[in-house]
C-alpha cells in the first residue's frame, strides 16, 4: 500500500517508517524535514501553516492509508497545540474523506477523552472526535507512556532513575502503564492487515502492567544495576509551585499541565494491544537492553549539567571576589608584577572581572549549540592565566593550597564538556 506518514522524522514516525518499508509498503513522508532513509519519498509540509484542504488533496493522490504521527508535548514558538494537534489534522482528515483514502490512523494519546482537562489532551481529543465523525475507516490509537532508547521522555526517565535521590511531586500514586516503542509500531502496522469497515475505533496502546510512576523509575534503576533510590516527597502545593517554575525554562518536561497529566494517571485495559500484537506487550522489566551503556548515558544526563553549573559558579565567584572582595591595592600589586602599568591596572582588574562574569553567565545561559566556542574560550583564558602566573608569580606554583595546580582539573572538566556536548 501507499502510505502517507506525517511526523516521519519524529520519535514514533522514525521507528514506524522502517517497519512499514520492511513489510513491503511504500512510504511517503510529509513534513518539514526529509527523512534520512532515501527509500522514503518526501513532500514538504508544515502543520503550523498548511491549513487548507486543497493543499492536502494534492498530496493524497494515489495514497491508500494516512498515518498522522505529528505531536508535541509542549508549545514553542509557532509549534502550537491548536494548529499541530487540531486545525491541520482536521483539514487533513477532511481531505482524506474526499480523496477516498481507505484508512486513516491517528496517533493520539491516552487521556484524550471526556475527562481531558490539559490543553495537550483537549487538542488531541478535538481532532480525534472530528475524525471519528467522518464517513471513512479510521483507527485512533492512544498510547500510554512510550519507552524507547532514543526517546526524549525515556532519556529523562533514565536520568531521573540514576540520580542520588528522586523527587516525587505530590502524594498521588500517579499510575502509568508504559509500552515499548517497538510494540506501538507493531500494533499500528497490525491495523493495516485487518479488515477495515467504514467506522472509527479508539484503541488504547498500553503495556501489560500498571505501576506507580515512582515504581517505574525504580524498575528502570534496577535494570541499570543500581540500588534503592531515596525519594524526596513534595507536598501537592509545593509540587505545583515547582512545576510553574520549571515550566518557565525552555524545553522543561515538567510543567503544570504535565504534572496534572501525571497525577491523573495513564492506564487502560491491555486487551486491545495484546490482540493486535498476538502476544502480551513487552514488560517494563525488559525495557533496558544495554544496562551498563544506558546507565552511563543516563548519569551523564545529570552529571554534565551539574559540572556546567559548578564551572559557571567558579567564574561568577571569581568575578565577584576580584571586583568587590579582594583588596584592590593587593590586586594592583599583583598586576604590576606581571607587567601591567599602574595606569592600566583598574581597566585590567575590572575588565577581567567583567570577562569572568560573562563567562559565568554564558555557561548558564547559552544554548548548547553555541557553548562549544565558549568552552574553547575558557580553556584559552585559563591557559593564558596559568602561563602568565607561572612565569611572573612563581610562588603560586609552590603554594600549599595549590591555586595554580587546581587549574588542571578545571581545564579537564571544561574539555570534557567540550567533547561530550557535541551533538
Amino acid at each position: 500500500m501507499q502510505i502517507l506518514l506525517t511526523g516521519a522524522t519524529g520519535f514514533i514516525g522514525s521507528h514506524l517508517a522502517p517497519l512499514l518499508l520492511a513489510q513491503g509498503h511504500r512510504v511517503l513522508s510529509a513534513g518539514r524535514h526529509p527523512p534520512a532513509d532515501e527509500r522514503i519519498a518526501f513532500i514538504e509540509a508544515d502543520f503550523a501553516h498548511d491549513s487548507e484542504e486543497s493543499v492536502w488533496m494534492a498530496r493524497l493522490r494515489n495514497v491508500d492509508v494516512v498515518i498522522n504521527a505529528v505531536g508535541i508535548i509542549r508549545e514553542n514558538g509557532e509549534q502550537r497545540f491548536a494548529a499541530l494537534h487540531t486545525a491541520t489534522p482536521k483539514v487533513l482528515f477532511a481531505a482524506c474523506a474526499h480523496a477516498g483514502v481507505k484508512l486513516v490512523i491517528q496517533v493520539s494519546a491516552l487521556g484524550a477523552d471526556e475527562q481531558a482537562v490539559s490543553p495537550y489532551h483537549l487538542s488531541k481529543r478535538a481532532a480525534d472526535d472530528y475524525l471519528a465523525a467522518l464517513p471513512l475507516a479510521s483507527r485512533i490509537v492512544q498510547p500510554s507512556l512510550i519507552y524507547g532508547p532514543d526517546g526524549a521522555s525515556a532519556r529523562m526517565f533514565r536520568t531521573l532513575a540514576t540520580m542520588p535521590f528522586t523527587v516525587r511531586f505530590g502524594s498521588a500514586p500517579q499510575p502509568v502503564q508504559p509500552i515499548h516503542i517497538d510494540d506501538v509500531c507493531a500494533a499500528i502496522a497490525a491495523l493495516l492487515r485487518e479488515d477495515q469497515p467504514v467506522r472509527s475505533e479508539r484503541i488504547a496502546l498500553v503495556g501489560p502492567r500498571v505501576l506507580p510512576f515512582a515504581d517505574y523509575l525504580a524498575d528502570l534503576r534496577r535494570q541499570m544495576g543500581l540500588g534503592r533510590q531515596p525519594a524526596l516527597v513534595l507536598p501537592a502545593a509545593l509540587a505545583r509551585v515547582a512545576a510553574h517554575i520549571a515550566g518557565m525554562l525552555p524545553g522543561s518536561p515538567l510543567t503544570p499541565d504535565t504534572l496534572d497529566m501525571l497525577t491523573r494517571g495513564n492506564t487502560a485495559d491491555a486487551a486491545a494491544t495484546t490482540r493486535l500484537l498476538g502476544r502480551l506487550p513487552r514488560d517494563v522489566a525488559s525495557f533496558i537492553e544495554r544496562p551498563h551503556a544506558e546507565r552511563q548515558l543516563a548519569q551523564l544526563g545529570w552529571l554534565l549539567p551539574l559540572l556546567r553549573l559548578s564551572i559557571a559558579m567558579v567564574w561568577l565567584w571569581t568575578a565577584w571576589v576580584s571586583a568587590f572582595v579582594y583588596p584592590v591595592q593587593d590586586s594592583y600589586e599583583l598586576l604590576a608584577r606581571t607587567g601591567v602599568p599602574l595606569v592600566l591596572a583598574p581597566l585590567m582588574l575590572y575588565g577581567a572581572s567583567a570577562f569572568d562574569l560573562a563567562m559565568g553567565i554564558g555557561s548558564l545561559a547559552l544554548p548548547r549549540r553555541h557553548r562549544r566556542w565558549l568552552w574553547l574560550a575558557q580553556i584559552a583564558l585559563i591557559g593564558f592565566y596559568t602561563v602568565v602566573i607561572a612565569l611572573k608569580l612563581p610562588e603560586f606554583i609552590w603554594h600549599p593550597y595549590g591555586p595554580l595546580s587546581k587549574n588542571l582539573p578545571m581545564l579537564a572538566a571544561i574539555w570534557m564538556l567540550y567533547e561530550l556536548e557535541r551533538k
